[in-house]
């Protein structure tokens, strides 16, 4: 079992099929919340979605395309933090997180994303970190924007959100330049 301490609050645990239950509950008390932001959202709505999505995430870290992980806080559940890809011929790898809405403001979901940097560059040897945010997310841009990633550019029309396309801004961070 893949589980990374962060600090003394913050833990990352790979996501199995024993945790279903309560990532589904997290995800479904700030379902409202991340529903602006989620166009997937719409189509997990029981238990038994989460638990296909678990069992997908798994091929992918079994097969070293991806990492699925829990974002553990005082022992309980918050989010969920990992590698929606990676690019193993161009050691790259694309970070995609989501924290419950009742403990944003902690610092939770920074900690977590320095973590999951670490990780890309000290155990999986990638050169770079990728991370993609709507353009009107401003939450989900400040993340890499405290980390020192860099703005690359911008993905005109990257995702359909339910009735529009909404661009993404791309945050970028080498192994040569993490601190």
């Amino acid at each position: 079992m893949f589980i990374y301490p962060v600090d003394e609050e913050i833990s990352l645990k790979l996501v199995t099929e024993r945790d279903a239950e309560e990532v589904f509950q997290m995800i479904d008390s700030s379902r409202t919340y991340f529903r602006e932001w989620l166009g997937w959202l719409d189509y997990s709505t029981k238990v038994q979605d989460t638990v296909d999505n678990i069992k997908g995430n798994l091929l992918k870290f079994v097969a070293q395309e991806g990492l699925d992980t829990a974002i553990v806080f005082n022992g309980k559940i918050v989010g969920k933090i990992g590698f929606n890809k990676i690019n193993k011929a161009n050691k790259t790898a694309y970070i995609g997180y989501m924290l419950d809405e009742a403990f944003q403001g902690k610092g939770i979901m920074t900690r977590a994303t320095k973590a999951m940097v670490n990780i890309a560059f000290e155990e999986y040897g990638l050169n770079k970190v990728e991370i993609h945010a709507a353009e009107g997310n401003t939450k989900s841009r400040s993340i890499p924007v405290r980390l020192g990633f860099k703005e690359e550019g911008t993905i005109r029309s990257a995702e359909w959100l339910y009735s529009q396309y909404v661009d993404h801004v791309v945050y970028g961070m080498l192994k040569e330049e993490w601190k």
